[in-house]
């Protein structure tokens, strides 16, 4: 009897949500390259995995996976964490070497060569002409001359000092409290967060200039920097981007231009509030 009762109480099974015009299916989900993600690893035991854009920077890109080879990170720190602006890592104390052949004056990468985008947003924003989603997933714009990748939220740029340098590579960035557009066409922009943002952005803040962290002991000691690709292969993560070149994804778009009531739209959104999901392969 007691066995009934306690049936009899159980919340009834949930439907699936039935699929939308806008939810992805298997087709959509392509597979990021090994050599394309750069797995960091922090003294809190946890990892930061960037997916890098060597189609965009390859000057900077190249940089990035020799420095990862030469094991330049290991022992680095994040060292600036600033309020409502950006998570910066690398060597805090600006005097350790490069590996041979590395430059802090690669060509300018600030710029891609077009501004080709997969799905279009409908409205232009404060910052450009135009924006929109590249197929592989990548935020881009244009002012009808030029073309860059954006600072959304998670993007990684490269820091540097005043021209003529363009930044090694060795010091990145994240923007962690909204995006930073107006670095755009000013950095370099190497990739995207695509898993654990939140160690990064949930640092605590610095109140010193800059929002550089005031002692060392404040600083997050980064264990080690790899490429998947020259990581033991079970040890290897694995990541799928969602392709933005299908008409499930402008279906996605098009709801958070417009979204269903009692939500009220703008009859528009930014390119950096529909960067499409990355998620880890399914096994």
């Amino acid at each position: 009897m007691l066995s009934l009762l306690l049936l009899a109480a159980a919340p009834p099974l949930q439907a699936a949500p039935a699929a939308t015009p806008a939810d992805p299916v298997e087709a959509d989900w392509r597979a990021v390259p090994d050599d394309e993600l750069l797995v960091m690893t922090l003294a809190t035991g946890k990892q930061v995995v960037i997916r890098l854009a060597p189609a965009f920077a390859p000057a900077h890109v190249a940089n990035i996976r020799a420095l990862a080879r030469a094991r330049w990170w290991d022992d680095a720190s994040v060292y600036r964490v600033q309020e409502n602006w950006v998570a910066q890592w690398g060597d805090a104390t600006e005097k350790k070497p490069l590996p041979a052949g590395i430059t802090d004056h690669p060509a300018a990468e600030f710029e891609i060569a077009a501004f080709q985008p997969a799905m279009r947003m409908t409205k232009a924003d404060s910052y450009s002409t135009a924006s929109g989603i590249t197929a592989e997933g990548w935020p881009v714009a244009t002012n009808g001359r030029q073309a860059w990748l954006t600072h959304c939220y998670g993007m990684v740029g490269v820091a540097r000092d005043a021209l003529p340098s363009t930044g090694s590579g060795a010091e990145l960035f994240t923007p962690i409290g909204q995006s930073a557009r107006r670095l755009d066409r000013n950095y370099t922009v190497v990739g995207r967060i695509v898993e654990g943002m939140g160690y990064l952005s949930g640092l605590p803040r610095s109140e010193a200039a800059m929002g550089v962290y005031a002692t060392a002991a404040e600083r997050l000691p980064i264990v080690s920097v790899r490429l998947a690709s020259d990581m033991p292969a079970g040890d290897r993560p694995h990541f799928q981007y969602r392709s933005a070149d299908n008409p499930r994804f402008a279906a996605a778009v098009a709801k958070r231009e417009t979204p269903d009531a009692p939500t009220v739209g703008l009859g528009g959104a930014a390119v950096c509030d529909v960067l499409p999901a990355v998620r880890r392969t399914p096994r």
